[in-house]
């Protein structure tokens, strides 16, 4: 890659859908005029999409865009989000709700978590997820936006649960609006610099060369540029995260309520999904092929749906791992071309805007590529995926199943170093690794510890000091807060079809 220092840096993203087109409608918003956007994509080649939960990042990316969000939400069929319902992972019968949102707050220094845990000890606790907004008004499946102050109705986020086949076509809207300019056809070849390796142009099945400085790989688990043709190396998760399968299937609702929150159900062979959005259901099995088969997957989603099936289940294939290296030469995969993390806690469109943001702050700007930029962006992305890899094993491993070969096996498996040293911090002290970069800070990690059963052997004796009269009185007034916060919300439909009249008014 060598560009002039005042050119703009010619930038080709291989691939549509959804990491294809953030990534293009982010690198042409955010670096105006210091980047030539084009991106190639085949309407012969499908997309993996069947229904997307996300996090609450995707939020700051939408904004950043410019994006309304209502517009947004309407196009792709989407609700709100305030976090993922888990049932049966650490006990059959049991469940618990990871929040976009805290449990309490810190006082003195002492997190809320060890309060709770003294007043567990005192037989005066309520369950943890009462005094977590987020969480009673997700299970009064009751929503409106948190509030832009300090208070307490401040104290949660929210996501987006939306069609995926909706989202690609509408980030490609906005894409070219904003100058990114298409391309549809078929790679036949790559042509790459004898001497430096680089990539310098793609050649379609019509006979077009696209030539650029720098090419995105977002051709999905292909990795038609990074994986096939740099040879960048994979490491395989499998043994940790034995899950490669997943039968999806839509059905109608079975009722007029519309959770505001992803469910995800543990299954004798992995788990399965349920995520609302406003048109239907998205349903799902995530299992191991090497403990079910792909028919009885299909069979158990169809007895399972709430409502009427819109389709037939289809089986998605996949390896739970990541590249070797997410930039090689000038080449940088962006989604399934980098990795795959199973959808357990929703992060896909996470780690695809992560990359993106990550290359944003590192784009090779009029100069041509530092190898130091390379580098680091390699050492980030490996971090992110690092991290939500142990913070996945956790919800396998955390669990005292033993009804089937499947939960034998992740119960008993080793689990990575990083993910041991996290639990031993926990177990012994009842504390979260800290950490400034990087997904699921402590009200995450502590939701599901506790959630799955895993309480700490000990943890801060400063909460013992208190009165425990006190204690119980102030965590009664925090739980007596929060029902009053969330009986002033609109139900979920009730503020959706608000937010749709709002734009049907403004059109």
């Amino acid at each position: 890659m060598d560009t002039a220092a005042n050119s703009p840096v010619r930038v080709v993203v291989l691939g549509g859908g959804t990491a294809g087109w953030m990534t293009a409608a982010g690198i042409a918003r955010m670096l105006p005029g210091l980047a030539k956007v084009q991106l190639v994509e085949s309407e012969d080649i499908g997309i993996v999409g069947v229904g997307e939960a996300t996090l609450p990042h995707i939020r700051s990316f939408v904004e950043k865009l410019g994006i309304d969000e209502a517009a947004f939400m309407k196009a792709t069929h989407a609700t709100f989000k305030l976090g993922i319902d888990f049932r049966d992972f650490g006990r059959i019968g049991e469940s618990y709700i990871h929040p976009f949102g805290s449990f309490g707050e810190e006082l003195k220094g002492v997190g809320f978590h060890h309060y709770w845990l003294e007043l567990q000890r005192q037989g005066l606790a309520r369950p943890l997820g009462d005094y977590s907004l987020a969480v009673t008004a997700a299970l009064a499946n009751r929503f409106r936006p948190p509030a832009q102050d300090d208070t307490l109705g401040s104290t949660y986020g929210y996501a987006y649960q939306f069609d995926a086949t909706l989202f690609g076509p509408f980030m490609r809207e906005f894409g070219t609006s904003i100058g990114v300019e298409r391309h549809e056809g078929l790679v036949t070849s790559v042509e790459r610099d004898s001497e430096s390796g680089d990539v310098t142009a793609l050649c379609l099945n019509d006979g077009r060369r696209i030539e650029g400085d720098l090419f995105i790989d977002c051709s999905g688990f292909r990795s038609l540029l990074l994986g096939q043709e740099l040879g960048a190396g994979w490491e395989d998760w499998t043994h940790w995260l034995p899950c490669d399968r997943a039968a999806a299937m839509p059905c109608a609702h079975a009722t007029d309520d519309i959770r505001p929150y992803t469910t995800a159900t543990a299954m004798p062979a992995g788990w399965r999904w349920q995520i609302p959005l406003q048109h239907r259901m998205g349903n799902g099995y995530v299992f191991s092929s090497a403990h079910l088969s792909e028919d009885e997957a299909c069979e158990t989603i169809r007895a399972s749906a709430e409502g009427k099936p819109l389709a037939d289940p289809r089986i998605l294939r996949f390896r739970p791992g990541r590249r070797t290296q997410s930039w090689s030469h000038n080449v940088i995969g962006v989604g399934l071309a980098s990795g795959f993390l199973e959808p357990l806690e929703s992060t896909s469109i996470y780690l695809a805007q992560m990359a993106i943001t990550y290359l944003i702050e590192l784009f090779p700007i009029g100069g041509g590529i530092d190898s130091r930029d390379r580098d680091e962006f390699n050492r980030l992305v490996d971090m992110e995926y690092d991290r939500v890899r142990d913070f996945l094993i956790l919800h396998y491993n955390a669990t005292t199943r033993d009804d089937s070969d499947f939960w034998n096996h992740v119960r008993t498996m080793k689990v990575p170093d990083s993910l041991a040293d996290k639990l031993e911090l926990w177990r012994r002290a009842g504390r979260i690794e800290k950490y400034s970069d990087g997904l699921f800070y402590d009200a995450s990690w502590i939701a599901v510890y506790v959630g799955q059963g895993l309480l700490p052997e000990r943890y801060d004796p400063r909460p013992a000091l208190a009165d425990p009269q006190n204690l119980s009185r102030a965590a009664e007034q925090l739980h007596a807060a929060i029902a009053q916060e969330v009986a002033a919300m609109p139900q979920h439909r009730e503020f959706l079809n608000q937010e749709a009249a709002r734009i049907a008014q403004a059109a």
